[in-house]
């Protein structure tokens, strides 16, 4: 094999998904897209937002499920999960992930699209399930949001399997767990509230209250150090110094770690390497911006001239579609 074709947030973007395995020399066979000579590592977050939300994950699990492919875990799978998942007698709500109006509306698209198809979309969740929250092989580290080596070991201790169970997204339900804290970290990263009284209002429609983080900083001193999103920080925050206590809940990945493969945070542009060692692949598919993969070739340093991408313009007849795929 000469190597992995590391795929980013995908979000229901499945005919560009389909596009992109296409320009990285992948073929449908049997249903399946192969490769004579590579394989695939999705990044997590295959639902959600897009219009082919179904056709994403038929794609991906196919061929995870044919040994074409790898997958981690996204925090949109585990929101569907814990969305989906009764919470138990004296638990103090009805579902793990509360019904509220936001949570409705991030994951109103999935459901509308296997309303019809219930059997499929409980396939699909039981599917979830099997997914490990990381990887680690071959020389590279693949995680959706964050690689925080504690943590990483004492998920290791608790689920060697790498998988989470219903009894650990019932106590990662619970704040304060380690569970909790695992499962934060991992599939969303880092964040730092703002201050009282100050918002981020995105360009997707949503209100945020805190802003995300990265971890490869070596001695941020500065908000504007440490943020890691396509919004920017309101007024002069950026200029804002770290607390002592805000410096101490950063997770830190050193330039001595093994490659590093992440998703989730939204970045926009030309796809580059934030750090020597870490890639991101996340660059707002269904927001009108690239679904992006790293062409990975046991190569010891990272190399930006390896991300191919296909760009999602908000003009569908400019679209680039997929040769091979039969659609539904």
């Amino acid at each position: 094999m000469d190597g992995y074709d590391l795929i980013g947030d995908v979000h229901g973007c499945g005919a560009t998904l389909a596009t992109l395995l296409e320009r990285l020399g992948y073929h449908l066979r049997n249903g399946v897209y192969r490769h004579p000579h590579r394989k695939v590592i999705f990044l997590g977050d295959l639902i959600d937002r897009g219009p082919r939300i179904r056709l994403a994950v038929t794609i991906a699990r196919r061929m995870v499920e044919e040994g074409e492919a790898y997958i981690v875990l996204g925090n949109h799978e585990i929101s569907a999960l814990t969305y989906t998942q009764k919470a138990p007698p004296g638990h103090g709500r009805e579902w793990l992930r509360p019904h509220t109006p936001r949570h409705n509306r991030i994951i109103r698209e999935t459901l509308e699209q296997y309303r019809d198809h219930p059997q499929e979309w409980d396939d699909a969740l039981a599917w979830f399930r099997e997914i490990p929250l990381y990887m680690e092989m071959d020389g590279i580290r693949v995680v959706h949001a964050c690689w925080d080596t504690a943590l990483v070991q004492a998920f290791q201790q608790l689920r060697p399997d790498g998988r989470v169970d219903q009894e650990f997204l019932l106590r990662a339900s619970q704040h304060g767990t380690l569970e909790s804290r695992i499962l934060e970290r991992l599939t969303r990263g880092g964040s730092i509230p703002l201050p009282e009284g100050i918002a981020i209002h995105s360009g997707d429609g949503f209100t945020r209250r805190s802003f995300r983080t990265h971890f490869w900083a070596n001695s941020p001193v500065t908000w504007g150090d440490v943020v890691f999103q396509p919004d920017n920080l309101p007024g002069d925050l950026e200029s804002r110094p770290l607390s002592d206590a805000e410096r101490a809940s950063l997770s830190y990945y050193g330039p001595d770690e093994p490659p590093l493969f992440i998703g989730h945070y939204w970045c926009e542009g030309i796809p580059a390497l934030p750090a020597p060692n870490v890639a991101c692949l996340d660059y707002s598919a269904v927001k009108y911006g690239r679904l992006v993969a790293y062409r990975y070739s046991f190569e010891s340093r990272l190399d930006a001239n390896h991300f191919v991408w296909v760009p999602v313009p908000r003009d569908v007849s400019q679209r680039p579609l997929p040769r091979e795929i039969t659609f539904d």
